[in-house]
């Protein structure tokens, strides 16, 4: 009993090996699990007292269960059920690929990595780049929102700045859940955006199961409560207008909608602007090809050459040609009373009544847009210039006329409900702000104390006219 057993060393390095591995795993990580759950569980509860949004427990629970729970969904199973016949696979093949899916779009929020680095660095990089600026907000009807409601906020899709912008701006308010599209899907990138509690979508699938899963997540977030953001535009302007809404997100939310059971869907209408859009001529640079040949392309030297050029302005502080960016919030519109008001039958909500109340966001949205320095001259000065005229025809405009002609436009775009963002509320400032981006840019000439639209740019001033051309319509 009481012999020694000799080892050899290699046997016992082993041994002890496992033996520490083991003590790991069941004695010391229980037990620091325990205690930063403890403290996690903590700075949520103090997140949730400061944020007017709170955090949804659904985007505390484990990665793993919402990926179970959206998978065994009903609606999932019988799209498996389907795909499975039509593809002449097996069940469990077919299960295989709406896992993959799920895993794919499912997010895996993290609360400190959202308030602690990432809107951070968004608070950062946008008053890096821009003078940014909360324009309008409906603050009493959006503080009347409910607790128990879920909150979206749908906004216009100017730049990739945009998700920088409102999340830094909304970061004292709520955690934000956005829908990426797969260019975002990166090594470490990746991994940072599912954090932030972002989900990614494949904008272009036509998958049948692959959208059934989709539809169910996103359906299944907003049932419990996520906030979210969304673009109803699908994708970024091209030519500085509002494009009309895509329904596949909103769709997804409220058609099987139930306004006696369900809690209530809250829409605030987003408007974002800027003095100047960072992908501006990427974005332009098609239409351009088509007009002159000229096409814009992105290269990794031009890339860095740019950065560089605008942190040696930003050191020197003249980094003026960015200008201003401004958010404003609208008037919440709450789903339950919109049907009540829009919808004469109480049967389930149908196509036609998405496409109406998507139309109604896009017009709330356009309504809420901020004017800006830059929209404002650029609109002046192609005045009377044709869409399809390269050449502007007109002598230009000196300080006088220009000074003139802004209030008269600020005053027609207030009188249709617009909201004109004077920096400084002081008018001839507002007006030296947007003619230095654009001399700088060299969108307008300055010759003889007059300013004329650069006829190798009229494309460009045109895209920051459009930015405010629906409110002239209206």
């Amino acid at each position: 009993m009481n012999d020694i057993v000799p080892l050899p060393f290699w046997l016992f390095s082993i041994l002890a090996i496992f033996a520490a591995l083991g003590f790991v795993q069941f004695v010391f990580a229980p037990g620091v699990r325990w205690f930063l759950r403890r403290r996690v569980n903590r700075a949520i509860d103090q997140l949730n007292t400061r944020l007017k949004l709170s955090i949804q427990p659904i985007k505390l629970t484990r990665r793993q269960t919402l990926v179970d729970q959206l998978l065994y969904d009903a609606d999932v199973v019988s799209a498996v059920e389907a795909h499975a016949e039509e593809e002449g696979i097996s069940r469990a093949e077919a299960m295989n690929k709406a896992e993959t899916y799920a895993r794919e779009i499912v997010p895996a929020f993290s609360a400190y990595a959202y308030f602690a680095i990432v809107t951070r660095i968004a608070r950062w990089l946008s008053h890096f780049v821009y003078r940014v600026r909360l324009g309008y907000a409906d603050e009493d009807k959006i503080a009347a929102v409910g607790k128990d409601a879920t909150v979206v906020f749908v906004m216009n899709h100017r730049s990739n700045m945009d998700y920088v912008l409102v999340t830094y701006l909304a970061s004292t308010s709520a955690s934000l859940s956005y829908a990426v599209g797969e260019w975002a899907r990166v090594f470490l990138l990746e991994n940072l955006i599912r954090s932030m509690g972002a989900y990614f979508i494949r904008r272009n699938s036509r998958n049948a199961l692959y959208r059934k899963v989709l539809s169910r997540y996103v359906r299944m977030a907003t049932r419990f409560g996520v906030t979210q953001a969304v673009f109803p535009e699908g994708g970024l302007t091209r030519d500085g207008l509002l494009r009309p809404p895509k329904l596949g997100l909103l769709s997804y939310m409220v058609s099987d909608f139930n306004p006696d059971t369900d809690k209530d869907i809250v829409f605030v209408p987003v408007g974002l602007n800027y003095d100047r859009v960072i992908e501006d001529r990427i974005l332009t640079g098609p239409a351009q090809a088509e007009i002159d040949g000229r096409a814009f392309r992105v290269s990794i030297s031009k890339s860095l050459a740019f950065i560089g050029r605008m942190i040696a302005r930003r050191v020197r502080g003249k980094l003026y040609r960015y200008g201003y960016a401004c958010v404003s919030f609208g008037s919440p519109i709450s789903l339950k009373e919109w049907l009540s008001k829009n919808k004469q039958d109480k049967e389930k909500i149908v196509e036609s009544d998405i496409n109406d109340l998507g139309v109604e966001l896009m017009a709330q949205i356009g309504v809420a847009i901020p004017v800006l320095p830059v929209s404002l001259i650029a609109s002046i000065l192609l005045e009377g210039v044709s869409v399809d005229t390269i050449t502007p025809d007109d002598d230009g405009l000196d300080e006088l006329q220009l000074k003139a002609k802004t209030s008269a436009l600020i005053a027609e775009l207030e009188a249709a409900g617009a909201h004109v963002h004077i920096p400084r509320q002081d008018l001839d400032y507002a007006i030296t702000a947007g003619l230095r981006i654009l001399i700088l840019r060299q969108l307008i000439t300055q010759e003889d104390g007059r300013y004329r639209a650069n006829p190798d740019e009229t494309l460009l001033l045109r895209y920051y006219a459009n930015s405010i051309g629906h409110l002239r319509q209206n």
